[in-house]
């Protein structure tokens, strides 16, 4: 596999690093190193001291490895950033960079399954040592949990009728790849919009694959633990479950409710927000098709 940026054009790239606001000796994390990209711009602008810890749970971003003595990369899921932090004796860290979704690569590779382009086997893990892929839960979920998915993480608003199809369909035989699937659910995509829905399907069992919600709130938490005071958290996410997600940590710190008050009646949050929300501008879109969606957040741990 070529190590360069065909594995993944970083989105927003100057913005998210610019936004962590990097000092020459701190300790940094990439969370989500895919093709090194970011990690790349951060480690440009740390000095000999500086250190910069990556993770991600995907095995073929192992091959991008950056051959750096300041670097670690870590083949794990960053919902255990604070566990392997601790692991290397790193209690605190003065930034936390996160480019979510799927990477370019997990797109392009056609025995993924993240590609509404490519007829290919249920899988979609966004980690192979995941016991749970997307045949699994096309083919095992009860009518209820589909129900949920499809509405929760897809915004489908015919999410019932979606979940009583697939289990007529599998009483039959069993939906084994993603073109049996598009064919099962061909009555939910009319031609003028068929792409956008299926997208949303695709999404909707992919989140539920890789618990992609749980992962980025036991994240978000974590990073309120590991950040320093002053420490910077740069998260670009790319629909609108993930951005509601940060949103509302970074204004409360929490995902849910309102923050206590204090004695004098003001709001108690844990992080500063810096600038305003960032989107791609029309060039970087049409460099990349995928930046479109991406919104760009950063706070500052008061």
């Amino acid at each position: 596999m070529k190590v360069t940026m065909e594995y993944h054009n970083p989105v927003l790239l100057l913005e998210s690093v610019d936004g962590l606001n990097i000092k020459p000796d701190g300790i940094y994390v990439d969370v989500t190193f895919g093709g090194g990209g970011h990690s790349r711009e951060i480690l440009s602008r740390l000095g000999p001291n500086g250190k910069l810890f990556a993770f991600d749970q995907d095995e073929d971003a192992l091959a991008n490895a950056i051959q750096d003595e300041r670097v670690v990369l870590i083949n794990e899921n960053f919902r255990f950033i604070k566990r392997f932090l601790r692991f290397h004796n790193v209690k605190a860290v003065d930034g936390i960079l996160g480019d979510l979704g799927v990477s370019s690569h997990q797109f392009d590779v056609a025995e993924r399954g993240f590609s509404t382009r490519f007829d290919a086997e249920l899988d979609m893990r966004m980690s192979q040592k995941n016991d749970l892929n997307a045949y699994r839960v096309v083919n095992e979920y009860d009518e209820e949990n589909l129900r949920r998915v499809f509405l929760d993480y897809g915004e489908l608003k015919n999410a019932p009728a979606i979940a009583r199809v697939i289990l007529e369909a599998r009483e039959k035989h069993p939906i084994k790849n993603t073109e049996e699937l598009k064919q099962v659910l061909s009555r939910f995509l009319p031609t003028h919009k068929s792409h956008k829905i299926l997208a949303q399907m695709y999404q909707a069992i992919r989140i539920e694959v890789n618990q992609e919600m749980d992962v980025l709130k036991e994240f978000l938490e974590q990073s309120l633990e590991v950040l320093k005071p002053g420490g910077r958290l740069s998260i670009i996410s790319y629909h609108s479950l993930e951005d509601r997600l940060v949103k509302r940590f970074i204004k409360n710190g929490m995902f849910e409710g309102e923050p206590e008050r204090d004695f004098f009646g003001n709001f108690s949050v844990p992080f500063r927000t810096i600038g305003k929300l960032i989107v791609p501008n029309n060039e970087q879109i049409k460099e990349n098709n995928r930046a479109r969606s991406a919104k760009l957040r950063i706070a500052e741990k008061i």
